[in-house]
């Protein structure tokens, strides 16, 4: 056996020229040669060229996965937050192409000929949408939600009147939220631990399923900086629960003269329950309506928007917001605010005039916003086409069926809600299904469903129609 060395594995230039184009950037190819050469040398023993090259084409394979690229959703997850969440329209992406591809007044007033205003034509339109005196817009919701305990939990002025001493400081920073509502969102992050990293100490009151309006009120004190309400957006309670009403919370905030805060999640400002499978999903209108102060939620789930956090509410504390060090670093780049902004005019132009926080009719904008229009696609629609594509695949060694499935919203919304839906069912005489959708995840572009009772399936109220050939086209190949 040869020793490991340089002299004994080819060269990369030579390795790269036998593996021909990649698809890849040169440093990128190169790169890659190296790191794997490297674990080959270490490993101690080297094979021939031939595996060689193989070793690499898996692994220049596995680099051009990881690139992100367009996906078929078969899942039957509406919001799927590894799927990048909503998708966008051709009308938010138009606005989106036409301010990237040249200069744009993102902070210039064209009445003023100066420095102007940023996302101050969003911000308006935003407030509008919400029912609110003011609206601004940060990085995402978590982002939302560390600005407003940042600002609520600091120093305030000297405990005693002429004291200057910096030991006798108030320090209002607790915050004070019910146990039931310490929930954990998505990729492990829990609030609680939002909030400690923001500054803010928790007074949790009550107990996991039981919160009243008197545990509030015993739980707040001088160093109260803020009552947040948390809602709920992914996973429910039943049974022996209770907790005050929004309603009551802002009444007894008022009277104590503490800021109070609900973190949305979710972000409908539509009726979701007009939709056959879906319950009530509160909207910003609704609980500012009720008394809430501030109130933020995210942009790219039920919004259908690209990836934001919005906040809204008073203009006092919104304006107070805006003028935080922090803010400036968790603010949106310019193609964020045009898809925003766009999508947020979608609504507005199929609204009533938006009269005491009302919110906007769907039905004129299904087709403008993707995840409204999936919502809305009737299943005789998709039946059809699944018979469509069943024709198509005639002559190939499978089984294909017409099925029913379920789909969800997902993205943390609306957790015990499904929507009826069809699926494509499809099995093979010697593939398993687990290797079937290997061969579909390799496609380009990747078609990802899911296994059930031994099939594999697709559930189309994910899939775009014009994605549908896609589909014929991924099984003949991977056949």
């Amino acid at each position: 056996m040869m020793r490991p060395g340089l002299r004994g594995i080819p060269s990369v230039d030579k390795l790269a020229l036998a593996l021909g184009d990649s698809g890849l950037p040169h440093p990128t190819v190169v790169a890659t040669i190296r790191r794997e050469l490297a674990a080959l040398r270490k490993h101690g023993s080297i094979p021939a060229f031939e595996d060689i090259l193989s070793h690499l084409r898996s692994a220049l394979g596995d680099v051009r996965a990881s690139r992100i690229q367009p996906v078929i959703n078969g899942t039957g997850i509406l919001i799927h937050t590894n799927f990048g969440r909503a998708p966008l329209g051709p009308a938010v992406m138009e606005a989106v192409s036409r301010i990237a591809l040249q200069y744009n007044n993102l902070e210039y007033g064209l009445l003023e000929g100066g420095r102007g205003k940023r996302a101050g034509y969003l911000e308006q339109n935003l407030a509008l949408l919400c029912g609110a005196e003011a609206a601004t817009v940060v990085n995402n919701n978590a982002s939302a939600l560390v600005l407003i305990l940042r600002h609520f939990c600091r120093d305030e002025a000297p405990g005693a009147a002429g004291d200057k001493d910096q030991r006798n400081r108030l320090h209002r920073n607790h915050v004070v939220i019910s146990r039931g509502e310490l929930i954990q969102i998505g990729g492990g992050f829990r609030i609680p631990e939002i909030l400690e990293a923001s500054g803010a100490q928790l007074r949790e009151v009550g107990t996991t399923n039981k919160t009243s309006l008197g545990d509030f009120a015993r739980a707040i004190t001088r160093k109260t900086a803020l009552i947040l309400k948390v809602h709920r957006s992914n996973f429910f309670m039943d049974g022996f629960v209770d907790s005050p009403s929004t309603e009551a919370i802002s009444k007894l905030a008022r009277s104590k003269r503490v800021p109070f805060a609900e973190d949305l999640g979710s972000g409908a400002v539509i009726q979701t329950q007009s939709v056959p499978g879906l319950e009530h999903e509160p909207t910003p209108a609704e609980v500012l309506h009720k008394g809430v102060d501030l109130v933020c939620f995210s942009g790219d789930k039920l919004l259908g928007g690209p990836q934001s956090g919005i906040i809204a509410g008073k203009e006092r504390l919104v304006s107070a917001l805006k003028r935080e060090p922090l803010f400036r670093a968790l603010r949106c780049d310019k193609l964020i605010l045009a898809a925003l902004e766009a999508t947020v005019d979608i609504y507005l132009r199929n609204s009533s005039g938006l009269p005491n926080g009302n919110e906007p009719h769907d039905s004129a904008s299904n087709c403008e916003i993707p995840l409204l229009a999936m919502l809305h696609t009737s299943n005789e629609e998709l039946q059809a086409r699944a018979g469509k594509i069943i024709a198509a695949l005639d002559g190939l060694p499978l089984t294909a069926a017409i099925g029913r499935g379920r789909a969800q919203i997902g993205g943390g919304a609306l957790p015990r809600s499904t929507v009826q839906s069809t699926t494509l069912e499809i099995t093979h005489e010697k593939l398993k299904p687990q290797q079937l959708a290997a061969r579909l995840r390799s496609h380009t572009p990747p078609i990802v469903g899911y296994i059930e009772r031994g099939r594999l399936k697709l559930d189309l109220r994910t899939v775009f129609a014009g994605q549908d050939a896609e589909i014929v086209a991924a099984l003949r190949a991977a056949l």
